[in-house]
């Protein structure tokens, strides 16, 4: 097997998996509120449907897929957030979930036939396609991850998360440079321990600037979805230290990251809350109309 065909047998089951957790939600678990301030589980999937979308453009009309990059020069900072806004507002869940799924089995083939060599545009340098299957794969498990976080899931940490470490430590000096900041010059050793009890290591082993701890939390740390103090993830040396703070294996500004647990108490329960109101005000809106369709028929 090819490293191409691994890695996207990798994307397929990554993407199965998070389609098992939402296929089976009432609609209106679609509206509830994920960690990614102003966006429900709906704009999660509407996000990794749009991108799927636009990484088929570019692999097959390059030319049209300049224009994407063009809407996203002229709008850096809120292009991604329409588009997936624009999405959630023209389909129900269950067309979301449609087009999300058919969108990925497109590129799926798409990336299977490539030619070697194939170089796909996207909005920095070109890729390689295995490099855009394990882009892909690293955005579906980290908004996977907003998604079960929002439910109140457990997922169980896999092998494919090799995938998000590598991306993760590829982009270290993006991670400096997109804060303005000149990258360190010497390498960092990465050191990670898989769940079955694997090392995974970067960099050469005699570095003084060392990062170790469990895959699942380094992972964690540099898509940004959990903070650094509730991690198990340590630094030796100052230069390593610092790249925790930063660390992005995502493309585009810095993202605000996620809050410690203890401050996410009380911005949870506010916002269960507001879940809860939200729910109810549905529910009076589909009984009033109810009880207008029946005025309507006296």
């Amino acid at each position: 097997m090819s490293d191409v065909a691994a890695v996207v047998d990798d994307l397929r089951e990554e993407s199965d998996e998070l389609d098992v957790l939402v296929g089976v939600l009432e609609p209106g678990r679609w509206a509830d509120r994920t960690p990614a301030e102003g966006w429900t589980v709906a704009h999660q999937i509407a996000h990794l449907a749009w991108t799927d979308e636009v990484a088929l453009l570019a692999a097959t009309e390059p030319d049209r897929f300049g224009d994407e990059v063009a809407k996203a020069l002229a709008a850096p900072e809120s292009f991604v957030d329409e588009a997936a806004q624009a999405l959630v507002d023209a389909h129900a869940p269950d067309a979301l979930l449609a087009r999300w799924r058919d969108g990925r089995q497109r590129l799926d083939k798409v990336l299977r036939d490539a030619p070697a060599g194939t170089r796909i545009p996207w909005y920095g340098p070109p890729m390689s396609v295995a490099s855009m299957a394990t882009a892909r794969l690293m955005e579906t498990w980290a908004h996977g991850q907003d998604i079960a976080d929002a439910l109140g899931a457990t997922r169980a940490p896999t092998a494919r998360l090799r995938h998000v470490a590598r991306i993760g430590v590829r982009a270290r000096n993006y991670a400096y440079a997109v804060r303005g900041i000149t990258a360190p010059e010497t390498e960092f050793r990465v050191e990670l321990h898989a769940p079955d009890g694997e090392l995974i290591a970067y960099g050469p082993e005699g570095a003084t600037q060392r990062v170790t701890g469990p895959l699942l939390d380094f992972c964690l740390l540099v898509t940004q979805r959990a903070h650094r103090a509730d991690l198990a993830v340590t630094a030796e040396g100052r230069e390593a230290d610092q790249w925790l703070s930063i660390a992005q294996a995502f493309a585009g500004p810095p993202g605000p990251g996620r809050l410690p647990r203890a401050d996410q108490a009380g911005r949870a329960d506010q916002a269960g809350r507001a879940d809860r109101a939200d729910r109810a005000d549905r529910a009076d809106q589909a009984d009033q109309a109810d009880q207008d369709d029946q005025d309507d028929h006296r």
